[in-house]
């Protein structure tokens, strides 16, 4: 709960830089000398990008939730079987044994998007984000019925 506090709060943050940004870029515009009106594009071009990356990741966030509730109801949410370090942080070891496993279970059935979180959580688990969004990417889209790149 926590991280959602502190996620909208972020966003709100953002929302409203986007206002300011944006207000400033009308000022440039409205002085009328070339190089104003064409600062003025510029800043206003920076919220719109910052406004479509806030959506994307928010509709990400709330889609990987949905699946998350989905599969917890099901039973098949994956369980956490990793070795931790007296600090609390994940062993390698373990993130990758459990990684090779979740891949093996997506080899099986590869279009099963139960399969495709887990390893997405496997990922995650073995610090490699990247993979792990698209590998949650993916999961959605199979969720969805949506195409699937490949």
């Amino acid at each position: 709960m926590r991280a959602k506090i502190v996620y909208f709060a972020l966003a709100a943050v953002l929302v409203v830089y986007f206002v300011l940004v944006g207000s400033r870029g009308v000022l440039l515009i409205e002085q009328g000398t070339a190089v104003t009106v064409v600062f003025g594009v510029a800043v206003l071009i920076l919220p719109f990008i910052g406004a479509w990356f806030l959506w994307h990741t928010t509709k990400f966030a709330r889609d990987a939730g949905r699946l998350a509730r989905e599969l917890e109801t099901e039973g098949g949410l994956p369980v956490d079987e990793l070795v931790r370090t007296p600090g609390g942080r994940i062993d390698r070891d373990s993130a990758d044994e459990v990684f090779a496993r979740r891949q093996a279970e997506t080899e099986e059935p590869p279009g099963d998007w139960r399969s495709w979180f887990r390893l997405a959580v496997a990922y995650h688990d073995a610090r490699d984000t990247p993979r792990a969004r698209k590998a949650m990417q993916r999961a959605i889209a199979l969720h969805d019925g949506k195409p699937v790149r490949a």
